[in-house]
């Protein structure tokens, strides 16, 4: 199990590095002072995709820390005014979690509905949590056409990663809702 859950530990995040890099090397030319800013911002979450991620727990204070880092990347790097929020109402920062929980949702958000509308784009994160339970809730928009009726890899991994860490203790609920 302990081999298993380092694997799916390490993919993660690479999808999102790489998509990242590529922007960078346009922008560099482009906006050298915003490329500087995204390299560090990048640089950030490297660090804890890297070195907190390996862990078997983290602080709920450090996973909220690099989801804000996160969107903040996502909101320097687009051409578009992008309406993003993280509302928090966290009893107990301190309190000790999965590293890497919440990105995949975060990711997934931002690639089917930012990355692919034109306009009007939105991520709306609640997270509350108590000492003994959380809610994370995420909402978006996106292009119907461009969604697939597959689950990605991303949730397979999320799914398997919540079934080792917390056996019979989550819910997880998907729903796409049409408008």
């Amino acid at each position: 199990k302990e081999m298993e859950l380092m694997h799916l530990k390490s993919q993660v995040n690479p999808h999102f590095f790489f998509n990242t890099l590529n922007n960078l090397y346009g922008l560099v030319e482009q906006d050298t002072d915003k490329a500087r800013q995204l390299i560090l911002r990048l640089s950030d979450m490297m660090r804890y995709s890297i070195y907190e991620g390996q862990k078997d727990r983290v602080t709920l204070a450090e996973e909220i820390t690099y989801l804000e880092n996160y969107m903040d990347l996502h909101r320097m790097r687009y051409h578009k005014a992008i309406d993003t929020r993280l509302d928090t109402d966290v009893e107990d920062r301190s309190v000790k979690i999965m590293p890497l929980l919440f990105i995949i949702m975060v990711e997934n958000a931002f690639k089917h509905g930012v990355e692919k509308l034109r306009a009007e784009a939105f991520v709306h994160i609640r997270l509350k949590a108590t000492r003994k339970t959380i809610d994370f809730e995420i909402e978006n928009n996106f292009d119907e056409e461009e969604m697939e009726d597959k689950e990605g890899i991303g949730l397979k991994n999320l799914k398997r990663r919540l079934e080792l860490v917390y056996p019979n203790r989550y819910d997880l609920e998907i729903s796409s809702v049409k408008t």
